[in-house]
């Protein structure tokens, strides 16, 4: 079995200027994606996919190989990341390099850690799944959501008007931080978000978006509230 990990941190950032390595809570923000990956333990290969030198730079010195640039048709506003990782992985096919499992990691994911991926990793195993995603739960049910008519609000399901949220089904989102693939599937589908997907559920406490300053801000508090409690667990 041979694994790589790739972490995907173009240059171009339009509501955070420089996000990938913008600096958290001490250091740019994505050191703590390659160091989880690479003290894992679970990888062959810990890549940055990226179309800037500085980024390139940073990652190098912490530790991840760069071993070519992206292309400008994956570096631009428009790319998906599926499209990133199919570049990545037929340019180490190109290199005679194939890979069994691929994790697809975000430059600006600092809640990720190498316990978390090794136990998603053994997860999907475990279950011998084509996919692995990272979720949350809706804080407040959606079933219960409201929506605008005119200048007036109602329930989109208003059956549920009046039913107990711990009665109502459980609804989760991704939590935007990495996803497992099977390489021979991800060809097969082309998708991120594969037919035989298992859930890795996440507290709320260690997720965050990260696309405004005010989102930076409250991931950073978030940050220091986990290994607060990191410490405490410890002791």
């Amino acid at each position: 079995m041979s694994n790589i990990a790739v972490i995907t941190a173009r240059g171009g950032s339009k509501r955070i200027p420089r996000k990938n390595i913008k600096e958290f809570c001490g250091k740019p923000i994505i050191t703590y994606s390659i160091e989880a990956a690479l003290s894992a333990g679970i990888f062959d290969e810990v890549m940055v996919s990226t179309d800037d030198a500085q980024i390139a730079e940073i990652a190098k010195k912490a530790g991840a190989k760069v071993p070519f640039f992206r292309s400008a048709d994956t570096a631009n506003d428009y790319a998906n990341t599926t499209d990133v990782m199919l570049e990545v992985l037929s340019a180490y096919n190109e290199q005679g390099r194939e890979f069994d499992v691929a994790c697809c990691i975000y430059p600006t994911a600092p809640f990720v850690t190498a316990d978390k991926l090794k136990k998603a990793y053994a997860v999907m195993q475990e279950k011998q799944a084509e996919a692995l995603l990272p979720v949350v739960k809706f804080s407040f049910p959606p079933q219960r959501s409201v929506v605008q008519n005119g200048d007036f609000l109602s329930f989109k399901w208003p059956e549920h008007m009046f039913t107990r949220s711990q009665d109502l089904e459980p609804f989760y989102h991704d939590a935007g931080q990495f996803y497992f693939i099977r390489v021979a599937d991800f060809y097969r589908q082309k998708k991120l978000i594969m037919d035989k997907t298992v859930p890795f559920p996440l507290p709320e406490l260690e997720v965050q978006d990260i696309d405004t300053m005010d989102d930076w801000e409250i991931a950073e508090v978030k940050y220091r509230v986990m290994k607060k409690r990191e410490t405490a667990e410890k002791q």
